[in-house]
């Protein structure tokens, strides 16, 4: 099911079974955000869903020329920044997918394609992704090797739970009692989860 007001925010650039990276110009900077639900329609009623855990922005010739010149006027620099050609990218770790009207927590059965569209997950998004089973996609951040967990948790929690409604104090509730659950044996991972979604209450 794909939303009416999707808001793309980049293209793929590279992708594998429990990830991809995306690529966006600045001008659509403002959209994606670290922690934030996406998700890629491939068409036919499948579409994989990930989040993200950085945004980087590489440099390229022209940008280290400008930092060691004198007196960069504001419009150069508008000019790189609007005119700039390296892509920021997203890299998205895969929590899970949809198909034909059904989400599953699990890994999808093949990746998304370069070129192939980026959305921001918007409320209805967010409510029909998370509000599946049992917080299986914890798994997923809870494994990531490359990810601050505690802060993409936070992240996800911070702005998933508003979009829950009245039932969001309930929703948080549930899914921070599911990271406790998934982590009773990992004492020092837990309590830095827990410091960080602390900070969202």
């Amino acid at each position: 099911m794909q939303s009416e007001d999707s808001i793309e925010i980049g293209r793929l650039l590279r992708s594998g079974t429990t990830g991809f990276v995306a690529g966006c110009s600045v001008s659509q900077l403002d959209a994606p955000v670290f922690g934030g639900l996406v998700r890629a329609p491939l068409g036919n009623g499948y579409q994989v869903y990930g989040l993200i855990y950085d945004i980087h922005i590489d440099d390229d010739g022209l940008v280290r020329q400008l930092v060691t010149a004198d007196n960069v006027t504001p419009e150069v620099m508008a000019d790189n920044r609007e005119r700039r050609i390296v892509p920021v990218e997203m890299s998205v770790l895969t929590v899970g997918y949809e198909e034909n009207g059904k989400v599953s927590h699990l890994l999808p059965p093949r990746p998304p394609l370069s070129l192939d569209v980026i959305c921001k997950c918007n409320d209805d998004d967010l409510i029909r992704f998370t509000g599946a089973g049992r917080f299986g996609y914890f798994r997923h951040i809870l494994r990531a090797q490359d990810a601050p967990i505690g802060e993409m948790l936070a992240a996800h929690v911070q702005q998933a739970a508003p979009a829950h409604g009245v039932k969001s104090r309930l929703w948080q509730e549930a899914a921070t009692n599911e990271i406790i659950a998934l982590l009773r044996d990992d004492y020092a991972t837990l309590m830095g989860v827990l410091g960080a979604l602390s900070e969202t209450v």
